[in-house]
């Protein structure tokens, strides 16, 4: 979708949004400056122009940009107001309900209602691996993922197919949360 406003791109899994020091071409920012030619927010500076949001390299999905300072004033404001609702599909293994012996007790991790599980942590660059986020219980930034079992697969049951819905938006925050303790690591 795209108006004077703003675009709405679905976004490959495998590009990276913006330049970085290890991608610093074929990224969706150089796709919108060939698109966009001079008309995209400046807010974000020569390397996120029009930007008010990401996901990560290897997520596929729907992001926002700005044309304007304008809607990118707007659109920031939806995104720290947590009032634009973000969802994910993702898969992992294992069967996340609240059955499984392997949620009980698990700190940071709790149950609501519709059979939806809450993970509510802090997330931190990992020590030995930046490309990592770790999980924490103090420090670092404040993180909750909630989500539900969609569909389950194999014989035994051994992967599931989740829905998301992240309250904040951190690097790799569905990754770190289901890789919590191990319980049900995303695929």
């Amino acid at each position: 979708y795209e108006d004077d406003d703003l675009l709405v791109i679905n976004k490959a899994a495998g590009m990276v949004v913006h330049p970085a020091p290890g991608s610093p071409k074929d990224t969706l920012v150089n796709a919108l400056l060939f698109h966009c030619q001079n008309s995209l927010s400046g807010i974000g500076g020569e390397s996120r122009p029009g930007i008010v949001h990401r996901i990560d390299k290897d997520t596929s999905g729907l992001i926002v940009v700005a044309k304007n300072d304008k809607s990118h004033h707007g659109l920031a404001e939806q995104f720290e107001r947590h009032s634009v609702e973000r969802v994910y599909h993702a898969f992992c293994f294992g069967i996340p309900d609240l059955a499984s012996p392997r949620l009980k007790g698990i700190k940071g991790v709790s149950f609501e209602p519709g059979n939806v599980i809450k993970i509510s942590t802090h997330l931190a660059r990992h020590k030995h691996d930046r490309q990592r986020q770790s999980v924490l219980f103090e420090g670092g930034k404040h993180a909750v993922t909630r989500f539900k079992v969609l569909e389950k697969y194999g014989n035994p049951q051994a992967i599931s197919q989740i829905e998301c819905w992240l309250e904040t938006g951190r690097t790799h925050q569905i990754r770190a949360h289901m890789g919590l303790s191990s319980i049900f690591p995303s695929i």
